[in-house]
């Protein structure tokens, strides 16, 4: 109370006076959030605040300051490039050059026809192959893919949802061809469909049986590939459709209690499965309100799967994060500012705790990014891992009365949210609504309003014109790809033996069916070379395709 006193008094008799003779700035304070600082933070504003409860040390419990004990002086963040592009033989290269250049693990990207189950040859594919990712549409995509790298020697992100578990099971015979032992394979897939039906919008079929297909995964998975994260429940693409920080966070957590509780209705133990779920931020431009994001993201986690859903196990607490700096933060206007804006988001995904890391290149919103744009993104996260210095201790912002009166109000907040999805009736059912499109397109068009009025500045866009705009080389797709990508789908369906195909599919459309774990089956058609297509058509006419209600 004597504090809350002296800082009011302050406010009014130094602040005040000071103020009224130097006006604070026409400036918009407000975080993305929509949450307007104070001009100064005291202990006052931690009233709530119980540092043994709430923050602790790094590895305990509830794991604001990270969730291993040594941070990033035992081992630094995975630093993961998103690569793919055009042929699997392009990417393969790229990926060669990126482990050259010192990437820690690989990060694929995929093209819009292999993200929407459709072959390369597919009339809905013509003019998209190998556009936003690389073309996959067998194993011998796969195969070609990974040629040179050892899977038990590099880990593996793979960014795939409706398809994901085809793709996943070609991965995996692409190991076992290579005689790989399966439990020292490692990697992510990202296989977070309810995302999609949220904000990214590239789903097959409808929720209930796109999720049933998610959770054959978290119980296929820990018994087959021990090290694998077979979930990576993505804020990221909640975030680059227009949410808050608060959203993106409070959308994704009930994302993933979602898939917890399905896995638990089907039977599972929660510490055999909760181990391997892995989750994947944004990093936008609000600094501090990023770094807090992360830490009352784990905070959240932590206490929600240890009282909510009674998990035992530690590390079933633990909220292990990949982040990707904001790609919708990222103007095609002046794009070298961008090199700025990536290094400053990146910091802060490494001061929030990160456990590995995506960062940007500054040409993202021209193309797919050139090899040198993809390296001095790289060569960014080296320097702030080699020369800044903030690696050398665990949470060093911990204990700034902003920056945890901030964490605090964002807990309160995203647990709001959580808390409503659940009195909704659940995620499927709010995707249903529209509850999610309404709360995100509502901030989406605030937002925009207020770059509009030029109440936020961005550089470059809105302010600080340059009208001799700066030409930058691009990266583009050659559209002999999609011949490429044609005949090698045409030789492997002549090669493969035709029986083995049908046997597999009809396998696969057997065990849809009947409601039986799909991974098995998914996996003798990767063996047997079915195509990705034949793959998801098998399961288009058993499950039905989705079409999303329309939101008025």
């Amino acid at each position: 109370m004597q504090s809350r006193q002296k800082k009011n008094e302050w406010l009014q008799n130094v602040y005040g006076p000071a103020t009224a003779r130097f006006p604070e700035r026409k400036y918009n304070f407000k975080t993305l959030s929509d949450y307007e600082p104070e001009p100064v933070y005291t202990e006052d504003d931690l009233e709530d605040f119980d540092p043994a409860r709430d923050l602790g040390y790094p590895g305990e419990y509830p794991y604001t300051r990270g969730v291993q004990t040594s941070m990033y002086r035992g081992k630094l963040w995975t630093m993961r490039m998103f690569a793919g592009f055009g042929s699997a033989e392009q990417t393969n290269a790229r990926f060669h050059a990126l482990l050259r250049a010192g990437q820690g693990g690989l990060s694929t990207a995929f093209d819009l026809p292999t993200l929407m189950g459709y072959d390369s040859d597919h009339p809905f594919s013509k003019g998209e192959v190998g556009k936003c990712g690389v073309a996959v549409s067998s194993l011998a995509d796969m195969e070609i893919l990974f040629d040179g790298i050892n899977p038990e020697q590099v880990t593996t992100s793979m960014t795939i949802n409706s398809p994901a578990n085809a793709i996943w099971a070609m991965y995996i015979a692409m190991a076992q061809k290579k005689g790989a032992d399966l439990s020292k394979v490692g990697g992510t897939l990202q296989n977070d469909i309810l995302k999609e039906f949220i904000a990214q919008k590239e789903f097959i079929y409808p929720p209930a049986p796109s999720v049933k297909l998610v959770i054959d995964t978290f119980e296929w998975g820990p018994k087959n590939l021990p090290k694998w994260n077979f979930i990576s429940v993505s804020g990221y693409h909640i975030r680059e459709a227009g949410a808050t920080a608060v959203q993106e966070l409070a959308f994704t957590l009930a994302d993933g209690f979602h898939y917890v509780e399905k896995a638990i209705e089907r039977g599972l133990d929660v510490d055999e499965f909760a181990p391997r779920i892995s989750y994947f931020f944004d990093v936008h431009n609000d600094f501090f309100e990023e770094i807090a994001k992360f830490r009352a993201a784990r905070r959240i986690y932590a206490r929600q799967m240890r009282e909510r859903y009674g998990a035992k196990n530690p590390k079933s607490w633990m909220l292990r994060t990949h982040a990707q700096t904001a790609g919708v933060s990222l103007p095609a206007q002046q794009p070298l500012n961008n090199i700025a804006r990536v290094a400053i988001q990146a910091l802060a995904a490494v001061l929030g705790g990160t456990n590995s890391l995506h960062t940007d290149a500054y040409d993202e919103a021209l193309a797919l990014p050139t090899e040198e744009a993809a390296t001095i993104a790289l060569r960014t996260q080296q320097i702030i891992a080699y020369e800044t210095g903030v690696a050398g201790t665990a949470d060093p912002l911990a204990g700034s009365y902003y920056l945890e009166a901030l964490t605090n109000r964002i807990e309160k907040e995203a647990m709001g949210y959580i808390e409503t999805i659940r009195a909704l009736g659940g995620v499927e059912a709010c995707i249903e609504s529209g509850y999610f499109a309404g709360e995100i397109g509502e901030a989406a068009y605030r937002y925009q309003l207020e770059v509009d009025r030029k109440e936020r500045i961005i550089v470059g866009v809105n302010d600080f014109i340059d009208e001799n705009p700066v030409e930058v080389p691009i990266q583009l797709v050659d559209p002999e790809v999609e011949r490429v990508q044609a005949a090698r789908l045409a030789r492997v369906r002549a090669e493969r033996d035709p029986v083995r195909v049908q046997t597999a599919l009809e396998g696969l459309r057997d065990a849809a069916a009947r409601g039986l774990n799909t991974m098995p089956f998914f996996l003798e058609c990767a063996h047997a070379y079915a195509t990705l297509g034949e793959q998801m058509d098998v399961l288009r006419k058993v499950y039905g395709e989705y079409t999303e209600p329309v939101s008025v």
